[in-house]
């Protein structure tokens, strides 16, 4: 997901950038309120009419009007039955102004359906198949009409640069039931993928993610691209893109064998795209190296032109950069190395290994998204120019912390944490990975994760859990402090007499990360009681490795008896 907010107006004119450095950057989508309603709780948690059935895989298709902005069309759930004993009525999500019209239950009529808001719930007989039920809904409607996508989302009706039709969709945190019926939970993916169908007039083209399979001549002039994933992917990142697109296919040599990589771009962009997606290869060297194999060969990875400025949306990349380094020219760390990369291409494809390949269950989760995939920015960059250059931007995007309430969020109301979860997120994994000291574990624990979790949705609890089992640290009150607070740790320290006295303060409870010096041999180990070391040096400064997100601050005062 994204988290620089631009004028999506002026985007094609001119660049405009709020207070880059000097102010936070933050995240899309998500109402930052503090009070929730019972459609908040509807949507986000697994609730009794959501935690007896399990979806297997949708068969959507959809046929925008550009002229109507409006679209229609079906969405057929298969799904199971679970452990949860059956509830009497079933919840399927469709955001207002969208409307539910029909809906069939195994070939048979639903006999009862009652309309709540953003929720329609589904009369379901007392006894359904253990296995392979189909709901069949159809629906239709004019969509929320993107205002500043992909922040602001939803449908996106626009033109481009010759004044023809360009429609696509943004949607995260917004939700998937801003479009198209299902059960908007990210901790349900449909195990066995999605088919997308895209119905279109014969002018444009519709690109989904996967690969397609079949594209078929329609009455009245149309044309049905029909799209297949067959891996477990987010509600949220089916998307159909409908333009002027044309494509070419390239091959990586990867870790698991030949991965088929396409490029979706209108008409009058092939050249550009052509000559900025070479750092597609350099891109998945880098995180296959750090990640481990690109979690979806099956479904092949794909970039497709938007009409804003990009979305992680699975095995099809929405990239709207403009074919430039940097963010629309910018590097957001100040650092300079930004300017080395195209930050869409890469931080979105981090994406598909955090975020789509590895998923929170609940949005107050999203800093595992964000946190991680922000630190594969640094990655890439320390496979480019080095360790240094990598740190160098972490510290960069460190600025822009603002501290402002809890990366993690409130659980169970689809309320995401704190904007910092990008690049508080990054600095959190570069601290880690700097009080670990261990380059190549480190890396192995990265691609451990993404094996362990391969295609799972998580909590919290479980990445903190395996991090601190194969990192051999006790990590409880490192998160607490981290996640839970706004509250920088402080070391405070006092050089007098040939002593050095040093405590932790601003800490939770238990929170006793040793810190090494800048001289690289020196490690304190402090608490929140004073120590006192012998201290050889002439310098009163204590200079710890500024890799630790941590602050520091030397006691003038007389020390405590």
């Amino acid at each position: 997901m994204l988290f620089l907010r631009v004028d999506y107006s002026s985007m094609r004119k001119c660049i405009v950038l709020f207070g880059l450095l000097a102010t936070g950057l933050s995240a899309q989508v998500l109402n930052h309120k503090e009070t929730f309603t019972r459609q908040d709780s509807l949507r986000g948690s697994n609730n009794e009419f959501r935690n007896w059935w399990d979806v297997k895989k949708y068969l959507i298709s959809v046929e925008p009007d550009f002229s109507q902005k409006s679209i229609k069309g079906s969405n057929t759930i298969i799904f199971d039955l679970q452990g949860k004993q059956q509830s009497e009525w079933m919840q399927i999500d469709l955001q207002e102004p969208m409307q539910l019209h029909n809906a069939q239950l195994n070939g048979v009529g639903v006999s009862e359906i009652k309309k709540e808001g953003n929720v329609y719930f589904i009369k379901v007989p007392a006894k359904l198949k253990k296995k392979g039920n189909a709901l069949h809904l159809t629906y239709a409607g004019n969509p929320l009409v993107a205002k500043t996508p992909p922040w602001d989302g939803g449908w996106i009706f626009e033109t481009d640069e010759k004044n023809r039709p360009w429609m696509t969709v943004a949607c995260q945190g917004l939700g998937a039931s801003v479009w198209y019926p299902n059960k908007d939970y990210l901790g349900d993916e449909p195990d066995k993928g999605v088919e997308l169908e895209i119905i279109t007039p014969n002018d444009l083209v519709g690109v989904g993610n996967g690969r397609l399979i079949e594209k078929k001549a329609l009455p009245n002039q149309r044309t049905a691209y029909r799209w297949k994933v067959i891996n477990p992917i987010n509600n949220y990142n089916v998307v159909p893109s409908i333009g002027h697109y044309v494509s070419y296919e390239e091959v990586y040599q990867g870790e698991k064998g030949p991965l088929d990589l396409s490029y979706h771009i209108l008409d009058y962009n092939l050249e550009k795209a052509k000559k900025q997606f070479i750092q597609t290869a350099k891109m998945l060297k880098s995180f296959e190296h750090w990640f481990g194999p690109y979690p979806f060969y099956e479904d092949s990875f794909k970039l497709i032109d938007s009409p804003h400025l990009g979305m992680e949306h699975q095995s099809g990349i929405a990239y709207g950069n403009r074919y430039e380094n940097g963010y629309l020219g910018r590097d957001i760390s100040g650092s300079g190395w930004g300017m080395n990369w195209d930050f869409i291409l890469i931080h979105e494809a981090g994406h598909e290994w955090f975020g789509n390949n590895i998923t929170n269950k609940d949005v107050a989760d999203m800093w595992i998204h964000e946190g991680f995939t922000s630190y594969s920015e640094a990655l890439h960059t320390e496979m480019l120019d080095g360790k240094k250059a990598s740190s160098e931007y972490v510290l960069g995007v460190r600025r822009a912390i603002k501290n402002d309430s809890p990366i993690i969020g409130v659980y169970g109301v689809n309320k995401e944490g704190s904007g910092d979860m990008y690049n508080k997120g990054s600095n959190i994994v570069h601290t880690l990975r700097t009080w670990m000291n261990n380059d190549e574990q480190f890396r192995q624990m990265l691609r451990g994760m993404n094996h362990e979790f391969y295609h799972q949705t998580v909590t919290t609890e479980q990445v903190e859990a395996y991090l601190e089992k194969k990192s051999g640290l006790n990590l409880k009150a490192f998160f607490n402090q981290y996640l839970r607070t706004v509250k920088i740790p402080v070391l405070n320290y006092k050089v007098e007499q040939g002593k050095l006295h040093y405590r932790y303060i601003n800490t939770v409870d238990g929170f006793t990360m040793p810190l090494r010096l800048m001289d690289e041999v020196t490690i304190l180990k402090p608490t929140n009681q004073w120590q006192t070391v012998t201290w050889n040096s002439k310098d009163k400064q204590v200079v710890i490795d500024p890799n630790y997100y941590i602050d520091t601050q030397e006691v003038t005062s007389a020390l405590p008896e």
